[in-house]
C-alpha cells in the first residue's frame, strides 16, 4: 500500500488526535506568536488611556458563561487596564450571570495590581459591582435618571448610594465612558442607542467573533467608539495594555489548530487529485 492509499484509509481518530495536539500544546507549552492589534482595537485602548485618576467607568457584562472563552478575556484584560489608570470602575449586568462574571474579573484585577503595581484597589472605593438588574433597555434608559435608583443595592447587598466610589454619580452626566461586553441582546445596539445616541456618551463594545460583522457599522457611523472581536480582539487588547493572559494562549492555540486544519485541507486536496489522474490512466488501460 502507497501513501496515498494510506492517507486515504487513515482512521479519523488520528485527525482527532492531532487537532487536539494542536490546541493542547500551546495552552501547555505557550508559543507567544506575535499579535498585530487593529486600528479599531488600537482606538478603544487608546480612548481609555486618556481616562484620569478621577474618570468614572460603567463596565455592563452582558453575557452568559456560554460566551466566556471569548469575552472573558477581555472583560479581564479591561479591568486591568481600567485599574492601572486609577479611574473608578462600576460593573453592573444586564444578564444574570454577569454580575458573578464581572465579580470574578475584578478579583483577577485586584490580584494583578497587587502583584504588579504594588497597590491594592478598595472594594467601595476605587471600583464596585452594582450587580444584575432586569429590563435591558428600561434599565439602562432609568440610569439616565438616575444609578443609584436603578440599581438601589449592589453585588453584596449593600446600598449603592453608601458607596464612596457612587459620591457625585447620578446618572450617565457623571460617567465618562460605558463599556458593553455582550453576546447578544441586551447588548450592544441597545448602549448604543441610549448611552452612545441619547446622552452622548463614548461608548466601547466587546463582542463575540460571529457578532463583530453587524456591529461594525456602528463604529463606521462614529456611535461605538470601538469594537474588540473574540479571542483576536482581546488578544490584541492583551498586548496592547501588556497584560498577556488567556486570549494570547488562546490566540497560539487557535493559529496553530489553523495551520494544521489548513495542512490536512491540501494534503486531502492533493490525495484526491492524483487518485482522480490514476482513475483517469487507468480506464486508459481498459480502454
Amino acid at each position: 500500500m502507497d501513501i496515498i492509499e494510506k492517507i486515504k484509509n487513515l482512521d479519523r481518530r488520528i485527525i482527532f488526535l492531532l487537532i487536539f495536539l494542536a490546541v493542547a500544546i500551546p495552552i501547555i507549552v505557550p508559543i507567544g506568536l506575535p499579535v498585530k492589534p487593529s486600528p479599531i482595537v488600537q482606538r478603544g485602548y487608546d480612548a481609555v488611556e486618556t481616562l484620569d485618576s478621577d474618570s468614572v467607568v460603567l463596565v455592563s457584562f452582558d453575557y452568559d458563561p456560554s460566551a466566556e472563552p471569548e469575552l472573558y478575556p477581555m472583560s479581564v484584560a479591561m479591568i486591568k487596564h481600567l485599574m492601572k489608570k486609577r479611574a473608578r470602575i462600576i460593573t453592573m449586568a444586564l444578564w444574570p450571570a454577569g454580575a458573578k462574571l464581572a465579580e470574578d474579573a475584578l478579583k483577577e484585577g485586584v490580584a494583578y495590581m497587587e502583584q504588579e503595581e504594588k497597590y491594592t484597589p478598595q472594594y467601595g472605593m476605587d471600583y464596585a459591582n452594582i450587580g444584575f438588574m432586569a429590563g435591558g433597555l428600561i434599565v439602562m434608559t432609568s440610569i439616565g435618571k438616575s444609578l443609584p435608583r436603578t440599581f438601589p443595592a449592589d453585588f453584596y447587598k449593600t446600598p449603592v448610594e453608601t458607596l464612596p466610589i457612587m459620591k457625585g454619580v447620578e446618572n450617565y452626566s457623571n460617567i465618562d465612558m460605558v463599556i458593553t461586553l455582550s453576546a447578544g441582546d441586551p447588548g450592544v445596539p441597545y448602549w448604543v442607542m441610549v448611552a452612545a445616541t441619547s446622552y452622548g456618551k463614548d461608548l466601547i463594545g466587546g463582542c463575540t467573533a460571529v457578532s463583530a460583522p453587524q456591529l461594525y457599522p456602528y463604529v463606521q457611523s462614529g456611535q461605538l467608539l470601538s469594537l474588540i472581536g473574540g479571542l483576536k480582539g482581546a488578544a490584541e487588547y492583551e498586548t496592547l495594555a501588556m497584560v498577556p493572559a488567556k486570549a494570547t494562549k488562546g490566540m497560539d492555540s487557535q493559529s496553530i489548530a489553523h495551520l494544521m486544519i489548513v495542512i490536512l485541507i491540501i494534503i486531502g486536496n492533493i490525495t484526491f487529485f492524483v487518485e482522480k489522474q490514476r482513475l483517469k490512466k487507468l480506464k486508459k488501460r481498459i480502454k
